[in-house]
């Protein structure tokens, strides 16, 4: 049975919805509550994979990154293989929404970088590979995580441009338009390392 519009519209928000309410749960708090550590409080105050990881050490800083990747794999394929593209690019971004605005941590939130990827290896995963090549090709050069991650974003943004521009369906025109939003929210979280890299360039 096809589902009329307002039909696609009611069940794209009852995706959103449990899709932001999934990404929005975060592993960097709860795993760091169960050591003993509020992530709020610690390092960069960031819920997210790195500052776990300064904090408590590098294993758990992966197993976050692993869970938040995860956050974005899961709930996009589901999407994918049962209602179609459209509505797994919707539930993608709401994951990645719910992951820097948790409804569970008053609105906070990590950056969004692992998230992105794993909804990102779903719908395009040879672009995600690309953009994980880019990611520790730069980090060597730029020594922070953050730094690397706004390298590897730029790439996303431009292949999300090109692909948009390039492409001869409305599918695939809408799919590069949605690697390209995934990219600025991720850049717009990275504010303060594009700020230091524009004041070390001026000055």
């Amino acid at each position: 049975m096809t589902l009329s519009t307002t039909g696609v519209v009611v069940v794209a928000l009852v995706v959103a919805t449990a899709c932001y309410a999934i990404g929005g749960i975060n592993p960097a708090t709860l795993i760091g509550r169960a050591r003993g550590i509020d992530v709020a409080q610690v390092g960069s105050g960031n819920p997210g994979a790195t500052n776990l990881g300064r904090v408590a050490g590098k294993k758990w800083g992966v197993i976050v990154g692993v869970l938040d990747i995860l956050k974005g794999v899961v709930p996009t394929f589901v999407v994918l293989r049962t209602m179609g593209t459209w509505v797994a690019l919707v539930a993608g971004v709401a994951c990645v929404l719910g992951h820097i605005y948790s409804p569970y941590l008053g609105g906070r939130g990590g950056k969004g970088v692992a998230t992105s990827m794993g909804a990102i290896l779903v719908i395009l995963p040879w672009i995600a590979l690309a953009s994980f090549v880019v990611f520790l090709v730069t980090l060597p050069f730029v020594s922070r995580l953050g730094n690397a991650s706004v390298v590897a974003a730029t790439f996303l943004l431009v292949a999300g441009v090109v692909l948009a521009v390039r492409a001869d369906n409305a599918v695939g025109v809408g799919t590069g338009a949605w690697l390209a939003l995934l990219a600025l929210i991720v850049l717009s979280r990275h504010r303060s390392n594009i700020a230091t890299w524009m004041g070390r360039l001026s000055g």
